[in-house]
């Protein structure tokens, strides 16, 4: 079992996958010829890579 604090670094990791498969599948083709909100979209979807990245980073270095 992992401590309290790995758990919420995985349950985050995971609250922003779920949230950049939204902005992917659903978010950037709803905005429609938006360019304001597409560019929202686009940026909030590197964002989210980047917590990705780095949560992962975390997550390893507590299970190592």
């Amino acid at each position: 079992m992992h401590s309290n604090h790995v758990y919420n670094l995985m349950n985050q990791l995971t609250i922003e996958h779920k949230s950049l498969w939204r902005i992917k599948k659903h978010y950037l083709e709803d905005a429609g010829d938006c360019a304001d909100c597409r560019a929202f979209w686009e940026k909030m979807e590197k964002d989210k890579e980047e917590h990705i990245k780095d949560l992962t980073e975390l997550i390893k270095s507590h299970l190592s």
